[in-house]
């Protein structure tokens, strides 16, 4: 590849997003400037200055095929992602879901980005592109500064959206009832990954109530909230009705309780957080409950009347812009072409997507540099698929979007509607990863070329 203008990159934000471009840039041989505010301004939700800190879950959710979330992976690990390796290095056990050592994940990627003679880290907080650099791509998560937004919404959009994030408790290994929890994943045999609160009806209904009647933090702050609809806080699902944790969350479907033989009525699961199993996630249990009421009503959880709880769940504003009235398909802005937008603060929700828009925004920055023009994934991918949501969406209010199915054109063949939904899925992802390698192969993929058809 050749960089025609000899310019270094810019990029704002060291989450997802950032790390992906600046080692996607790097290993082309374009170097790079790596702005990350903290620790001189943290954020409500990050706990240390670590790079691509994972704030609200360790879980990069499913990782197997055929599903909207593993097909990303799939594609991303084609492209050879240096974050989605270094998941899988750092993986804990999860069943089919790529989870990981949240502390050795960040570990992994700062040691990775020092290794990289063509990045430098600069601890600086940045209130808008810095001078001197022809291209930027700014990664600066949903939790960017009051300050970045605000001239992002200033310069590019009348007004930046918002919505509220929540995050799940952690809890200590040593502190769960192993007489009352069993170990199980759904549909598999023998011991599986997770951790299996199981709920009678009775103490189903104990705990609804107090989940109900418990406080939540000053409410009047939440009045106007609007909350991603796939990282609900579990009070604000409890209160859709009695059943909506049964059939949602806390779902025991696939799952037998070793001490009745039985399904339980309702069932909390509990991930491991790291890989030596010294504490675990409760999956699905982001809240906004106060500390005190945190205690009080999850420890009404069979297996939880003990717990310690080593992170208690919060809540904080995650912060996007109404991409798809601002950029270009190659994640570029429309009015100023040279600047790019990726991760969580451009609509594409969730780990794995903030690390395919940050993966492509390098490569669209790189073709620029190259005098190439970026052509992006297939819309029949799941990288093209999510570009295509957050650069084109047609919502009349624009919401951020894992990926997922929905965002696929649908298949060709005119038999798809006597398809089996497992079918149409396997389909979708036969047909997506016939894609991208295409798209691949055109665009002559490698660290040392170009990815852009001359």
């Amino acid at each position: 590849m050749v960089n025609k203008t000899g310019s270094t990159a810019a990029i704002i934000g060291a989450g997802l997003a950032g790390c992906e471009a600046a080692l996607v840039l790097s290993r082309m041989g374009i170097e790079v400037d790596l702005f990350e505010a903290r620790p001189h301004r943290m954020t409500p939700a990050h706990k240390t200055s670590s790079p691509a800190e994972l704030v609200c879950s360790n879980s990069f959710k499913s990782d197997q095929l055929p599903s909207a979330h593993g097909l990303l992976k799939a594609e991303l690990a084609a492209l050879d992602s240096p974050l989605l390796d270094a998941a899988k290095r750092c993986a804990v056990p999860a069943g089919s879901a790529l989870a990981v050592d949240r502390e050795l994940f960040s570990e992994t990627i700062d040691n990775l980005l020092r290794e990289e003679k063509h990045i430098e880290i600069i601890r600086q907080e940045l209130s808008n592109p810095p001078d001197g650099y022809e291209f930027c791509i700014i990664a600066a998560g949903p939790l960017a500064s009051e300050s970045l937004t605000n001239w992002l919404a200033e310069t590019f959009s009348s007004s930046s959206l918002n919505f509220y994030d929540a995050i799940a408790p952690i809890v200590s290994a040593d502190s769960i009832d192993r007489s009352t929890v069993f170990s199980a994943s759904r549909w598999e045999d023998g011991d599986g990954d997770y951790l299996n609160c199981p709920f009678t009806e009775e103490e189903y209904r104990i705990f609804y109530d107090a989940l109900r009647e418990a406080d939540q933090v000053v409410a009047r702050q939440f009045e106007d909230q609007k909350f991603f609809e796939a990282c609900l806080p579990v009070e604000v699902v409890a209160g859709r009705g009695y059943e909506a944790l049964a059939f949602g969350t806390l779902k025991p479907v696939g799952l037998v309780d070793p001490r009745t033989a039985k399904r339980p009525f309702a069932v909390c699961q509990l991930r491991k957080e790291n890989i030596a199993g010294e504490s675990y996630n409760m999956v699905g249990f982001q809240t906004r409950l106060t500390i005190p009421e945190q205690k009080r009503v999850f420890r009404l959880i069979p297996g939880l009347a003990g717990a310690e709880f080593m992170r208690y769940g919060s809540i904080h504003r995650n912060t996007y812009l109404d991409s798809p009235r601002i950029l270009s398909e190659d994640l570029s802005f429309r009015s100023r072409p040279s600047l790019f937008l990726s991760g969580q603060i451009c609509g594409s929700e969730g780990y794995s997507e903030s690390v395919a828009t940050g993966h492509m925004a390098a490569l669209s920055l790189a073709a620029k540099m190259s005098g190439y023009t970026f052509t992006p994934p297939p819309a029949e991918t799941a990288l093209g698929s999510l570009l295509r949501h957050v650069t084109g969406s047609k919502e009349k209010v624009f919401t951020p979007s894992n990926i997922h199915f929905g965002l696929f054109p649908p298949l060709e063949n005119a038999k798809r509607g006597r398809l089996g939904k497992k079918d149409k899925k396997e389909a979708l992802c036969r047909r997506a990863l016939d894609k991208i390698n295409e798209w691949k192969k055109d665009h002559s993929f490698s660290h040392n070329q170009s990815l852009c058809a001359e």
